[in-house]
């Protein structure tokens, strides 16, 4: 009987009790499907505390965990440098995984775990799944619906803001657990990060068959509290994708830059325009190109003031928020993703989020912060199938009927 099947749930653990894990614990309760069997983390302290702060059961070592024949699949939330080594022996313990992103930090360890994965006959994917949000889907409806007529370009933009001179270090999360910023720092923002709109990307324009990238670090003084391994790992990034359907794409990644998540597709008959990834209810606007769009664009003080230019049309899916999300700065259920992985084996098909699908992005990411390291341009040596949207956007589910001429935020 497959896990998740005639109501038996598909049983997780949780392996790492860092800052991330509450978001996950939290999201999971929208997920019934879903059991939690128990927590494990090399810091036993930890783990402690975030057991007994969400009434967990806690594994006394990562051993119990594979050797557990009531563990179906292991949530690999442990530093990313240790995400290789976690995942790879929950493979070969038959165990199924869903790790945090990236899937690998190094391509060649990338590549063996999916290959690891096929030989054991278990899935392996990893996040973000805010692909699967009602946001992401609202996108992609429109671009499948030929919104804007054909699209030619896009930019996304991941800028995060001069993190360097808030308080991160008190940062804690709702089990007390402080934001491990020194991973962060050292991993760097595009591998953390790039993956919330290369996911979309994919999804929207297939896959992608080469990347050139440009990166580097502008703060190398960003973290005086501690001595940082590698001390210059990227914390600017600029990249150009171009898509075998034809789309280029311009993705930023920074923690200098100010505040910007929003995504800008461009085509023949308009343009879409989201202002957060990382929020399931950010609205998308569509802007109509008219006969007067650029005159407008030449004189825009005059074309306001009698009121031509593109008509604006604003169109809204929010979701009702009746589940549970990560609070109200990560509007995002975190746990989508691993009930997409387990509805996928209980059903006997493709998940959307595949082991193709991760490789693909880990290459895209790991290129995009490491063009030396991986060679630019690149060459795509991966690619994944057709993604298929969540059954209720095919029909346009989950929206708000679209009002007419709202201002563009």
């Amino acid at each position: 009987m497959r896990p998740g099947g005639n109501g038996v749930p598909m049983r997780i653990a949780i392996v790492g009790c860092g800052y991330v894990a509450d978001n996950y614990v939290t999201t999971l309760a929208n997920h019934p499907e879903l059991k939690l069997v128990g927590v494990v983390d090399q810091l036993e302290s930890r783990a402690i505390r975030f057991a007994d702060h969400h009434g967990l059961r806690r594994f006394d070592s990562y051993d119990d965990v594979l050797s557990d024949p009531d563990v179906d699949l292991v949530l690999n939330l442990t530093n990313p440098r240790n995400h290789f080594e976690t995942s790879y022996r929950a493979l070969a313990a038959g165990k199924h995984v869903y790790s945090e992103k990236p899937l690998a930090t190094e391509w060649e360890q990338a590549v063996d775990l999916v290959e690891h994965a096929q030989r054991q006959g278990v899935q392996i994917t990893s996040a973000p799944s805010t692909v699967l949000g009602e946001a992401a889907q609202t996108l992609w409806k429109l671009v499948r619906d030929g919104e804007i007529g054909t699209v030619r370009l896009a930019y996304a933009e991941l800028d995060e803001g001069l993190i360097h001179r808030e308080r991160y270090d008190t940062w804690k999360s709702s089990a007390g657990n402080y934001w491990p910023f020194q991973d962060e720092f050292e991993v760097g923002c595009t591998l953390e990060h790039a993956g919330y709109y290369v996911t979309w990307l994919v999804a929207m324009f297939g896959p992608a068959e080469s990347v050139t990238s440009f990166a580097s670090c502008q703060l190398p003084d960003k973290s005086p509290k501690v001595s940082l391994d590698p001390p210059d790992t990227p914390d600017f990034s600029v990249g150009c994708i171009r898509f075998r359907s034809g789309v280029v794409v311009r993705l930023t990644n920074s923690i200098v830059a100010t505040h910007d998540h929003s995504i800008r597709v461009f085509g023949d008959g308009g343009v879409l325009r989201l202002a957060d990834c990382w929020d399931f209810g950010s609205s998308v606007y569509l802007t109509k190109w008219t006969k007067w769009s650029f005159r407008a664009q030449r004189r825009p003080l005059i074309a306001r003031l009698i009121g031509l230019g593109e008509r604006r049309q604003k169109l809204v899916r929010k979701p009702d928020f009746t589940y549970k999300t990560a609070g109200s700065a990560l509007r995002c259920d975190y746990a989508r993703g691993v009930a997409e992985m387990a509805a996928s084996i209980r059903e006997g098909r493709p998940s959307r989020l595949s082991q193709d699908f991760a490789l693909h992005i880990n290459e895209i990411v790991l290129t995009l912060q490491y063009p030396e390291r991986m060679g630019c341009p690149r060459v795509l040596t991966t690619t994944t199938g057709p993604i298929e949207p969540m059954p209720w956007a095919v029909t346009g589910g989950r929206s708000r009927t679209p009002t007419s001429r709202q201002p563009q935020p």
